[in-house]
């Protein structure tokens, strides 16, 4: 996953891209170990775009799309956010939900 700024995100959604979104703070332990889970995940699903933004300097994406804590993960399918995710229930699941971004 590639750190995006505010304005990569917003291209992103300009051009109805399928993207995934994850939000973490550094001091977050369990952002630590959603970090692995999803760099698990995506390895298997190499082909779908992901950025990560630091949500501590990312305040006007969190009111924005009301995120309610971190982790999270946002799914956006042709530019539209379809899906919030803040349970990592396991690399299992999180590869299922991620799939569903490329059907």
């Amino acid at each position: 996953m590639k750190e995006w700024t505010e304005t990569e995100l917003n291209l992103a959604i300009q051009w109805k891209r399928t993207f995934c979104l994850y939000l973490y703070t550094p001091m977050c332990g369990t952002c630590m170990v959603a970090s692995k889970m999803m760099n698990v995940s995506l390895e298997l699903l190499q082909e779908l775009e992901c950025g990560k933004m630091n949500l501590n300097f990312m305040q006007k994406v969190a009111h924005q799309y009301e995120v309610e804590s971190v982790p999270c993960l946002m799914l956006f399918k042709n530019g539209t956010l379809t899906k919030k995710i803040y349970a990592f229930q396991s690399v299992p699941y999180l590869y299922e939900e991620l799939k569903t971004l490329n059907a």
